[in-house]
């Protein structure tokens, strides 16, 4: 398992569009605009087999639950090398999110155009978007990794969420996240 960093993208950076197939919807191509909420977007880059994934995909479905009503929308995105990783394969992908009651929008991005324009360096790797698709928000869920003890609360995350909605400042420490390295095609 390696421990892998988030990049922490600059905040303010504006979200980059994309068109990408969405495996549990026939690989219809879904667009960032499409899909954005009316108050927020977390963006997050996630697979079907990292650890550090599996060990947050509940709470990142409760969490869906529980703000999609109040106007954030999450869209996860799978940019693993399925070619040398095929337990992230498209086919699986739909089997993984019907497993893990994943109700969000999980896109496939088979060239890794996506990961790299997002900077994306780890799974799960999430990026926090406003209204106006401005980045405020990037890092960790919480301090829970697999194996360290420390209870999956979301609370990062969450007050990412919280602040957003309340329209206060972001916090100003804000941890990277940690997971598997992103399999980047050779």
């Amino acid at each position: 398992m390696a421990n892998t960093p988030s990049n922490m993208l600059a905040l303010g950076t504006v979200a980059a569009d994309f068109a990408l197939p969405n495996p549990s919807k026939e690989n219809k191509i879904e667009t960032l605009n499409e899909l954005k909420g009316e108050k927020a977007t977390l963006v997050m880059f996630i697979c079907n087999h990292c650890p550090f994934v599996l060990h947050v995909i509940e709470k990142l479905a409760e969490l869906y639950d529980d703000y999609k009503s109040q106007g954030i929308e999450f869209i996860a995105i799978s940019s693993n090398d399925a070619i040398a990783y095929p337990a992230d394969g498209p086919e699986l992908m739909v089997d993984f999110a019907e497993e893990h009651r994943v109700n969000f929008p999980y896109l496939y991005d088979e060239s890794q155009e996506v990961a790299k324009t997002y900077e994306a360096a780890c799974t799960p790797d999430f990026f926090l978007f406003d209204k106006d698709l401005k980045l405020v928000y990037r890092g960790q869920m919480d301090d829970s990794r697999p194996g360290n003890q420390k209870e999956i609360t979301g609370e990062d995350l969450i007050i990412a969420f919280e602040n957003l909605l309340a329209e206060q400042p972001q916090e100003e420490l804000q941890k990277p996240s940690l997971g598997c390295n992103i399999k980047w095609k050779a």
